[in-house]
């Protein structure tokens, strides 16, 4: 049996079954179309009231992949699989011809993929079905399907082959389908709202001073280095400043840095701007669009992830200071001094950041307590001037910035500031940033942006931004644990 072949035997046995077909003249290959008119779902749709038995004297053709076949004699079933799911074929030599019947049960094999027409009726059993009267070789698979058809189980050989994942786990489909109708929904969304879409830049001069690491390349023409940028946000600003109130981007980001289940080097986002708003106005979208994309996405707002239940119609809001209180029993306004934070830190075993002040100290209690507590959608506010370099301060309280994020199931999903508009106090956290990081990183290339600050020079208007990972709203949206499962190709190291 070919099933007890390897997969070389196997193939081998597809390619002869191909060249006897070519040599009768009937090279598949060779075929450039196929008139197909229904998929399975609208088959199904249409003539699902059938009886048992009952024909419908309706005649389509359909297209797809073998994904089963069971020959018995003078009659065969099989599945076609195509983009909308799967639909039953009996295929039976009275109806096909002596000949074209002989050649179906020999050379059809699981995973050919082929074309039908003929009658939509129901077995005895109610199973839509297509009693097929012309069968049509479109392409011969030479591979054959993984697992004894069955499905494809080994994680990172999905990944590889996402193109075989999709042939036999139909889940997957479903899982870039919804990708593809939430980047739709938010498009949507803030159409309505008038923003408006446009494309900056991936390949920039330069790195910044960010703590982010650049992906690096050469242009030959201008014989310089560059960079992938790794946000969008300073472009999109100079929009801001050039008259258009509301812009978006959604596009790729590309980091230097490790891999994990939440992390991807290059990963898709959404920055979006606009003027006359803050931070808390960011907030407010955040909310609107999450109970918009459930309702359209999932048909409630208590959806679940994992072993939890989120609940969309409650959003918490707290600042880092009080967040870190509540989880950590360690209070901010007790410390006067650096060195009082960094006392503290030793005291928790909380590990000292590179740049140790009250600011980054807080910040790191916030990783080590809070944000694994962080279950349902909460609003962390009021971060630190220390690691918020394009935020505005707070005017009651200068060593802190008017900045949240938002965390569900423990995992960060955007980051939005009240952006800072003041161009000197802009430049001078640009440059420290550049100084703090070469003192770092003595041979590192990054630049201060002195365009975006000439920009900032002619005025730009009180402005909220926000920046939202859209490839772990996805995972959120479609019950995935991993980032590698809601992006069609991930970055795999090459066998």
């Amino acid at each position: 049996m070919a099933e007890e072949l390897n997969i070389s035997e196997q193939s081998q046995i597809r390619r002869d079954k191909l060249a006897a077909l070519q040599a009768e003249g009937k090279d598949p290959y060779a075929i450039t179309k196929y008139d197909q008119d229904a998929y399975s779902s609208w088959l199904k749709e249409h003539y699902d009231h059938l009886d048992p038995e009952e024909h419908s004297g309706k005649f389509h053709r359909v297209a797809g992949r073998v994904i089963s076949k069971r020959v018995m004699g003078k009659a065969s079933f099989a599945h076609l699989r195509d983009q909308e799911g799967d639909i039953q074929l009996y295929v039976t030599r009275d109806n096909l011809g002596e000949d074209n019947y002989a050649s179906f049960k020999k050379m059809i094999d699981i995973g050919d993929i082929i074309g039908c027409y003929g009658e939509v009726f129901k077995t005895k059993t109610g199973e839509l079905s297509v009693r097929v009267t012309e069968l049509t070789l479109l392409s011969k698979a030479l591979n054959p399907l993984p697992e004894k058809f069955h499905g494809l189980t080994d994680q990172e050989l999905r990944y590889r082959q996402r193109y075989v994942d999709l042939m036999v786990n139909p889940e997957v489909k479903d899982t870039f389908k919804k990708r593809s109708q939430i980047l739709a929904e938010i498009r949507d969304f803030l159409d309505e709202r008038g923003y408006l879409e446009v494309e900056t830049p991936i390949l920039t001069p330069f790195e910044i001073g960010a703590s982010a690491r650049p992906f690096t390349t050469h242009h030959n023409t201008l014989d310089m280095d560059m960079v992938l940028r790794i946000e969008t946000e300073l472009y999109l600003k100079r929009l801001i400043v050039g008259g258009i109130d509301r812009v978006y981007e959604i596009g790729r980001i590309f980091r230097n840095e490790g891999m994990d289940t939440r992390h991807n080097p290059e990963f898709t986002s959404i920055e979006l701007y606009q003027a006359y708003t803050d931070f808390e106005g960011m907030m407010d979208l955040v909310e609107d669009l999450f109970k918009d994309l459930t309702d359209k996405i999932c048909g409630t707002r208590v959806i679940p992830y994992g072993e939890q239940t989120i609940d969309f119609n409650r959003w918490r809001r707290m600042t880092m200071k009080e967040a870190v209180k509540e989880f950590s029993g360690v209070d901010y306004d007790d410390w006067k001094t650096d060195e009082d934070a960094i006392a503290a830190a030793k005291a928790n075993n909380v590990e000292l950041p590179e740049i140790q002040t009250k600011g980054n100290i807080l910040s790191e209690f916030f990783d080590a307590f809070v944000e694994d507590h962080l279950i349902q959608p909460t609003f962390i506010y009021d971060y630190p001037v220390d690691i918020s370099p394009l935020a505005k301060r707070k005017p009651s309280d200068p060593d802190f910035t008017e900045r949240f994020e938002f965390f569900i199931n423990a995992m960060e999903f955007g980051n939005a500031f009240s952006e800072l508009n003041n161009p000197i106090d802009q430049r001078a956290r640009f440059e420290r940033q550049v100084k703090e990081r070469k003192a770092l990183e003595p041979d590192a290339k990054c630049q201060v942006d002195y365009d975006f600050l000439n920009a900032l020079e002619y005025g730009m208007p009180p402005t909220g931004g926000l920046g939202i990972g859209i490839d772990r709203v996805v995972m959120l949206l479609t019950n995935n644990q991993s980032i590698r499962d809601v992006l069609l190709f991930p970055t795999m190291k090459p066998l």
